[in-house]
């Protein structure tokens, strides 16, 4: 069995900006006060593993524009929180926000700082006064979720403002192949199922303004995502290896299934992939073996990450590699045959 992976990394925005304290936000602005911000996107990895592993156009970030995102908005030199995890809608692709022309007298910068897709439920932390908790559940959503570098500009004469949003979780996905080694016995495995145990999915992500970094708060929820399932002849080799989609197994990443998880700890006999498959009838040194139905194998996740962590913002692709012998390889014992000791302890001559 051969069992290895490859990543490339998102791009994870630095951050910068003063200390500040969050405030209640002002009352909504009547329509005859607002001025209209458009908003430059952009969504940043910083490239793919070159090869025959993946191509660096299957790789290209993209935004849902059918989901709004989240905007906050803190004045720099008082700490007041100006807006308030406002959702932001995109209309022919395009993003744009009303924001009170009120806002537009401050003569100090403002920081803003967004999120995506847009929650309802997100908090700001007291004890810090300057981070905002963003929960997500991989069952509720399957967008990212992303989170901006924080801008700091003078809201005077803004009518543009970029937006460099990065991932904060990981994207897993699969290839496998064939790996037998012996010839005979190569080209017979049928894939039914592939299914990811334990993987996390639900925490909340604290970011940090000031600090420009943020954490991940694990909630204790482990999930089983069934990647695959069907009934797909497994290609030999890995010149043949081939990207796991939901139902079949796909030459692209673009159509392989691939899922959201939050950045975890990889721990000695927890998280694992399970591949059931079945085997085709085959002639081995003369012999005839019967086809079979529901094998397993399993491949646990340690020890192949560095440092046994997922780290945020990375997509990761593993490799399968599926050796047949494993569930035909003979189990052999041997003995070995030495001189009988006899050993007297001092006052006792018997054991």
């Amino acid at each position: 069995m051969r069992n290895f992976f490859t990543a490339s990394s998102f791009l994870l925005a630095a951050l910068s900006c003063g200390c500040v304290k969050m405030s209640e936000a002002p009352a909504p602005a009547s329509a005859g006060s607002l001025h209209k911000i458009d908003f430059d996107i952009t969504v940043m990895r910083e490239g793919a593993t070159k090869g025959d592993l993946v191509d660096a156009a299957d790789l290209m970030a993209t935004m849902d524009t059918r989901r709004p995102f989240s905007l906050i908005v803190v004045e720099e030199e008082t700490g007041d929180l100006l807006l308030n995890n406002d959702p932001v809608h995109s209309q022919d692709g395009h993003y744009s926000y009303y924001l009170d022309k009120g806002l537009w007298d401050i003569p100090t910068p403002v920081l803003f700082s967004a999120y995506y897709p847009h929650v309802k439920n997100v908090t700001f932390e007291d004890a810090t006064h300057h981070a905002y908790s963003i929960p997500f559940q991989s069952a509720e959503t399957e967008a990212g979720p992303l989170v901006s570098q924080t801008v700091e500009t003078s809201i005077r004469q803004l009518n543009t403002l970029p937006l460099t949003f990065s991932h904060i979780t990981n994207d897993i996905g699969f290839r496998v192949c064939d790996v037998t080694a012996d010839k005979q016995m190569q080209g017979h495995i049928r894939l039914r199922k592939l299914i990811a145990h334990q993987m996390a999915s639900a925490g909340v992500y604290l970011n940090d303004i000031v600090l420009g970094r943020g954490d991940w708060t694990y909630q204790g929820y482990y999930r089983e995502v069934t990647v695959f399932e069907g009934n797909a002849p497994v290609g030999v080799g890995p010149s043949n290896e081939r990207f796991v989609g939901s139902d079949a197994l796909v030459d692209d990443m673009a159509r392989s299934h691939r899922f959201y998880a939050i950045p975890d700890r990889i721990v000695m006999g927890k998280q694992y992939i399970e591949a059931v498959f079945d085997v085709d009838g085959f002639t081995l040194n003369g012999e005839t073996y019967g086809p079979l139905e529901g094998q397993v194998l399993k491949y646990p996740f340690y020890g192949i990450l560095p440092g046994n962590n997922m780290a945020p913002g990375k997509q990761y692709t593993f490799h399968l590699g599926m050796d047949l012998a494993s569930i035909y390889r003979a189990i052999s014992f041997t003995a070995g045959i030495g001189d009988w000791e006899t050993k007297i302890y001092e006052n006792n001559e018997n054991f």
